[in-house]
């Protein structure tokens, strides 16, 4: 499994990005997609999941209502659309992928990881 992440960028506080992930390498319609993110001297946390099969989703409630994760099953692509954003949203966002379900992504450990993408927020 290859997960490839982008999207990243500097934004003012407010404004929004969406970063997406191509995933290719396996059969993604039984896994569970996440993105985690990881701020300077902070360890990796949770963001958001989804089932790609029944589009269940989870967040973390730090970015609820104003993240949303979603899956385009054409492209094998996973989006993180960020709308909102605050400062404290700065760090690398990271995707992930795992075959073993919802819960497994959100408490991990999870299977594969794709590169993380930068994303800074300017207050």
């Amino acid at each position: 499994v290859q997960l490839q992440a982008s999207g990243g960028g500097l934004v003012q506080a407010g404004g929004s990005l969406r970063l997406s992930c191509a995933a290719s390498g396996g059969a993604f319609s039984s896994y569970t997609m996440g993105w985690f993110r990881q701020s300077p001297g902070k360890e990796r946390e949770f963001v958001a999941a989804i089932s790609w099969s029944g589009g269940t989703t989870y967040y973390a409630d730090s970015v609820k209502g104003r993240f949303t994760i979603s899956t385009d099953n054409a492209s094998n692509t996973v989006y993180l659309q960020m709308n909102s954003l605050k400062p404290e949203d700065t760090a690398v966002y990271y995707c992930a992928a795992d075959s073993r379900g919802l819960y497994t992504v959100v408490a991990g450990p999870v299977a594969f990881w794709g590169q993380g993408t930068l994303v800074t927020v300017s207050s």
